[in-house]
């Protein structure tokens, strides 16, 4: 914990900004409205309870409860039991997806010197509930293709492209060889799909005690860390090209669905990949020979980083059960009152990889207290305005299974009616996690200065503006002083925003604490109650804060006379990243220009050599000059288009009389997210609409901003970037246009009613 006294000096360095008092208004609602809600509010806060948490987590994490296990169906029935409990209308909708599970697992170095991989985790004494190993999924990687392969090793670092360049560079193939990466870097995923393009036959995948282990920090039992013997569990689906169940993209995998056949299904790896501890990976590195490893590959084993190849041979067998398992998504609903055909959607996965105390349950019992609040509140009479839809979903943790094949089940009705997705997923000690659509970004700034800290006592907003001047770059530093809102992180994947935002358009937030009890356990048979309740969020009091800011940013989405969205956040945003894109042009050009030189030198070696003269002038730079007026001139509509709605909405508000059509302006506004996206999608995975927001096709969880665009112009493909760049510039006029829409329904109300004020 940061001392109090510290924070209390950075205070005094946050030039101009104040904390609102409880009695400001509110964005979105009328004056009185504002008083109503903040009453309302009040009373949420101080229902969640951190000991009622504290035994939902012992109970939902007693037992692995995996996809298709005996324990994931019990969670999921008591989790609909405690939803109705609390005064909601809830059902549970079952989906069959393929989950592969593993038969064999095999990983052997069979020369120089012999070794077999333990590919287990060991019982720890002191933890009760590791010892369950008959009920706990083996360690390895869904999705990996069965396999049984021999090969020469190659270390490559992180495996991602860059990676694959350094070997190139060095004349290092890895065609017909095993692969040892670490994790870290990009998303497991990425490592066995650049690995098969680069001609590997088989990935192992370690984690390395330099950044997941004793590099870090004391290992469990002693400390949150990694242990040797620990093993992260994950998928390797090709999430970039689509998440969801393999056999079912696009449609939701219920009974009578089409479904691919496995050999068809685009995001099953091709090549056999299994997850090792550093344990397990130590006699693998050391046998590896070759070329040293640059220091920026070095991990935290005590060994010398080789690349490879050399006589290391590792032997590789994968084989799994391929059937289809049910998936049981909890779905809970309070419904609306004067609008209540739009939507406000919250969620939490609760399968786990084993008994995943912090993945998901910590995020999961928040969101249980959230309900049981707002349930309360609608016995004391409280009435949202909008219909609230509370989900607990299946099959996150392989490929957001439950999330997707919901979201793609009931498409067309969320796309009527869905303003806004809030999910959320681990939960710890720390800080407010930012990220989401740009438009929601007044809303959370202004629910997070509502919130106080369980530790510091500021606001959670005051606490991130501290941690960002103590901690942040000189630009995060300065913004943090000013007064400007904190800037919302833009979202990639990983979790069950995903399909809401980038395969629907709606409006979407990830939320989450953490940043102040780091560990090493995810995916882990060590990631239980024992370990959460020790290391974490002992308290549960940051579990509080979430379910106070989670509920409090529902209500405001249900409650609003006006949905708080704010779009001068997004077109601010529109411009950031368009001037990141022309810088990325800018590098390239100066990179083919720095290519360019370094040829004519080798051609000579000497740059005063007279010989030079005899060659032809350097050819000129590769990088043409992308056409970025379209998205210029539209990026510029859309502020002044957001300038003039704020306007009209702060007419409307201080006149609340004279909004005639709030449903209307609301029914526009619910769209707008949507503007943003295409029916075509991305190219080369249609299942991505948003043009704005997308995971990168070869980072995985990370975002790529202006996806179309920038992942063109980093492929090098200019006739692409252009047409790119035309569709999300006739995207984001889409957007101005609904906006003035909006602005004229907002005007005329305001035109036509008498000023109450007078």
């Amino acid at each position: 914990m940061r001392p109090v006294y510290y924070l209390a000096s950075i205070l005094a360095l946050i030039g101009g900004y104040t904390h609102r008092s409880a009695g400001d208004e509110l964005r979105g609602f009328s004056a009185d409205g504002a008083r109503v809600e903040r009453d309302w509010e009040t009373r949420m806060r101080a229902i969640p309870d951190p000991a009622r948490m504290r035994e939902s987590m012992r109970l939902l994490s007693a037992h692995p409860h995996h996809v298709g296990s005996m324990h994931d169906r019990q969670n999921a029935e008591w989790l609909l039991a405690q939803f109705k409990s609390f005064g909601w209308d809830a059902h549970i909708e079952q989906f069959d997806v393929l989950f592969p599970t593993p038969i064999e697992r095999v990983v052997e170095l069979v020369a120089p010197t012999r070794f077999t991989a333990k590919l287990m985790e060991p019982t720890v004494a002191i933890d009760p509930t590791s010892q369950q190993h008959d009920e706990q999924l083996p360690t390895y990687n869904a999705y990996s293709a069965d396999g049984d392969v021999t090969g020469r090793l190659v270390y490559v670092n992180y495996g991602i492209p860059a990676d694959y360049e350094a070997l190139d560079r060095r004349g290092i193939s890895v065609k017909g060889a095993i692969v040892i990466a670490r994790y870290g870097g990009s998303w497991r995923g990425i490592k066995p799909k650049v690995a098969a393009e680069h001609g590997a036959i088989g990935c192992l995948i370690y984690s390395d005690p330099a950044d997941d282990g004793y590099g870090q920090g004391a290992v469990f039992p002693a400390g949150p860390f990694r242990p040797g013997d620990g093993v992260q569990r994950g998928s390797v689906e090709d999430m970039p090209t689509y998440p969801g169940d393999p056999l079912t993209p696009g449609v939701g995998a219920v009974p009578g669905a089409k479904r691919l056949a496995i050999a068809d299904a685009k995001t099953i790896t091709t090549i056999p990949v299994l997850p090792l501890s550093y344990a397990d990976a130590t006699p693998l590195l050391s046998a590896l020979t070759g070329p040293v490893a640059p220091e920026a590959w070095r991990g935290g084993l005590p060994l010398t980083y080789r690349m490879g190849p050399g006589a290391a041979q590792v032997h590789l067998r994968v084989k799994s059960d391929w059937s289809l398992k049910p998936l049981y998504d909890v779905i809970a609903m309070l419904p609306g009152s004067s609008e209540g055909d739009q939507w406000i959607i919250r969620g939490n996965h609760h399968d786990a990889w084993v008994n995943g105390a912090d993945d998901p349950i910590s995020g999961l019992v928040a969101e249980l207290e959230e309900a049981r609040a707002l349930g309360a509140l609608v016995k004391q009479g409280w009435r949202p305005r909008r219909t609230i839809i509370y989900a607990a979903w299946d099959g996150e943790e392989p490929g957001l299974l439950g999330s997707t094949e919901w979201v793609e089940t009931h498409a067309d009705s969320l796309r009527q009616h869905a303003v806004a997705y809030l999910n959320s997923d681990t939960n710890e000690r720390g800080y407010l996690n930012l990220e989401g659509s740009h438009t929601l970004e007044t809303l959370l700034n202004d629910v997070a200065a509502d919130i106080v800290d369980p530790e510091t006592h500021v606001s959670v907003e005051q606490r991130l503006r501290l941690q960002h001047i103590r901690f942040g770059g000189p630009e995060e530093r300065a913004a943090a002083r000013s007064t400007n809102a904190l800037q919302l992180g833009a979202l990639g994947s990983g979790s069950d925003f995903t399909p809401f935002l980038q395969h629907l358009g709606i409006a979407s937030l990830n939320l989450g604490y953490g940043g102040e009890d780091n560990g090493g356990v995810y995916h882990s048979i060590y990631d239980d109650f024992y370990w959460y309740s020790h290391f974490a969020d002992t308290a549960f009091v940051y579990g509080r804060a979430l379910a106070q800011t989670a509920a409090m940013a529902v209500m405001r989405l249900a409650d609003a006379d006006v949905l708080p969205f704010d779009f001068r956040n997004l077109g601010a945003v529109v411009h950031r990243y368009l001037g990141e894109i022309e810088a990325l042009v800018t590098s390239e050009r100066d990179s083919a220009v720095e290519r360019n030189r370094a040829l004519g030198e080798n051609v000579f070696g000497n740059t005063n050599d007279p010989r030079r003269s005899m060659l032809p002038p350097p050819a000129q730079p590769e990088v043409p000059h992308p056409a970025f007026a379209p998205l210029h001139n539209a990026a510029d509509s859309l502020t002044r288009t957001a300038d003039r709605y704020e306007r009209a909405l702060q007419l409307a508000m201080a006149r609340d009389t004279a909004i005639v059509d709030p449903a209307g302006v609301n029914q526009l506004l619910l769209q707008s997210e949507r503007k943003l996206t295409s029916s075509a999608g991305l190219p080369g995975r249609p299942w991505y609409v948003h043009l704005l927001y997308a995971p990168g096709f070869y980072t995985g969880y990370g975002v790529k901003t202006m996806p179309g665009v920038r992942e063109a112009i980093e492929q090098r493909q200019w006739a692409l970037a252009d047409e790119e760049i035309l569709r999300l510039a006739q995207a984001v006029d889409a957007e101005a246009a609904l906006i003035a829409d909006a602005t004229a329904k907002l005007a005329r109300g305001v035109n036509s009613a008498p000023d109450p004020r007078r």
